[in-house]
């Protein structure tokens, strides 16, 4: 299948490791033209680095920027924009606020997980759609979690705002389907990330087991037997980001193995 990607510009946030890594690999191995972001700019060198080197493609770049700062948005997509001419496809991705319950999270809690985890996305999407909407082109993919579908324990703060990203992405699936952009949102389940390692030592030293026995027995529940790997979530990215893609949009798909019972 011809993905359509050869020269393409996409950008990638948060994508120095994990997730959004795997993606802005898969996206350079299709001959796209890459800019990726992250607050640390010795991982994003490496990573770029990296990606250069297993895809092939030298058109891998990069800024500094913090998502939870509008100012740094708007230069990351100026940046893209003076590299690439435009921007076709967004990949929103952010890191997962703190592990806990209602009671555990204070006001200004509230407040940084609404600024990383949908304020971002909104600011984004806000500074590519000028671009998007003159070409009459373009692909947004927002990076969620598995609680889309079904609420995680012990994650009120994600369970929240990831709910969000989907209202937002199926509303502007309606306003910009006229102008052929498309707009999907992607939940990871358990996928082998720092994230999840993080997650699953959190949830072991709660319940009083080894990080080894909470593993095994997440994995005896999911289907499949396994957790994910990044690349396996970032090939279902690399679609929806597409212009292979030409008719699903405002869509909520997970990929995990068929952990997720809900429907």
């Amino acid at each position: 299948m011809d993905l359509q990607l050869e020269g393409k510009s996409v950008v990638v946030t948060a994508s120095s490791k994990g997730l959004g890594k795997a993606t802005a690999l898969e996206f350079a191995r299709e001959g796209a033209r890459v800019f990726i972001s992250s607050r640390n700019e010795e991982e994003l060198k490496r990573a770029a680095d990296e990606i250069r080197k297993k895809s092939g493609n030298a058109h891998v770049d990069y800024a500094v920027c913090d998502l939870t700062k509008q100012e740094d948005i708007k230069g990351l997509i100026q940046k893209a924009v003076d590299w690439n001419g435009s921007v076709d496809v967004l990949i929103n991705n952010a890191g997962g606020p703190p592990a806990g319950t209602f009671e555990s999270f204070g006001d200004h809690d509230w407040q940084k997980a609404f600024e990383l985890n949908l304020l971002s996305f909104i600011r984004t999407i806000r500074e590519v759609l000028p671009y998007m909407k003159k070409q009459q082109r373009g692909r947004i993919v927002n990076f969620a979690s598995s609680s889309i579908k079904q609420t995680i324990d012990n994650l009120i703060l994600s369970n929240t705002f990831r709910a969000g990203i989907v209202g937002l992405a199926k509303s502007l699936s309606q306003e910009l389907a006229s102008h052929q952009i498309l707009i999907n949102t992607l939940g990871p389940g358990r996928i082998a990330t720092d994230r999840v390692a993080s997650l699953d030592q959190i949830r072991a030293d709660q319940l009083g087991i080894s990080v080894e026995e909470l593993r095994a027995k997440t994995e005896a529940s999911i289907p499949i037997g396994r957790y994910g790997e990044p690349e396996e979530f970032a090939r279902m990215a690399l679609f929806l980001g597409s212009f292979a893609n030409t008719y699903v949009t405002g869509q909520s798909i997970v990929v995990d193995g068929g952990m997720v019972k809900a429907l």
